[in-house]
């Protein structure tokens, strides 16, 4: 209730009594302001873009030695299969050869890949060419690419890597092709 002065014109409130009222009120408002204005900024902020990518259940897989993706030519291969994987959908993903680097130790990765469902196979490095050429004539379902070397049948492409146009394009064809084959 507030505080109440008698003067000689009359009963009067005390200025801080009216005051604290109204500070009060003018607190209530400015409250009420902030969150109409949150729920008017939440309500019209636009939908944010969708963090992932949702691929197609198209794989392609990249062999490589035991130093991966950090030399040439495997290098140039990878950067492409990831650049050309946001524009296909088609999933990316690479696999050391652990071990001896030779053509019978990396026999066993490639057929890892083929059975996790690599539909395409590119191998980078003289042991992982081998291989893959070795288990292409047995997985006549999956495509092989294999850089500098290996030879060419039905589901291998030979590509050399000097010409980096070259493997990028025959690259960008599989996985297009994959893409395409899938969806």
């Amino acid at each position: 209730m507030p505080q109440k002065s008698r003067s000689s014109r009359g009963t009067w409130i005390r200025p801080e009594t009216f005051l604290t009222r109204g500070r009060g009120r003018l607190v209530a408002a400015g409250s009420l302001l902030v969150v109409a204005a949150g729920i008017t900024t939440w309500a019209l902020w636009p939908d944010p873009e969708p963090r992932q990518r949702e691929y197609l259940d198209a794989t392609a897989c990249l062999l490589t030695d035991q130093d991966g993706v950090a030399k040439e030519p495997a290098q140039s291969v990878w950067t492409s299969m990831q650049q050309i994987s946001v524009t296909t959908l088609v999933k990316v993903q690479n696999l050391s050869v652990t071990g001896p680097q030779t053509a019978d130790n990396a026999e066993g990765f490639v057929n890892s890949l083929t059975g996790s469902q690599c539909q395409v196979i590119i191998a980078v490095g003289d042991p992982q060419v081998a291989a893959a050429t070795k288990v292409a004539g047995t997985n006549p379902q999956a495509r092989f690419i294999t850089v500098n070397g290996g030879t060419a049948a039905a589901n291998v492409q030979v590509v050399n890597a000097a010409s980096g146009d070259d493997l990028r394009n025959t690259v960008k064809a599989k996985l297009d092709e994959l893409a395409r084959s899938t969806s």
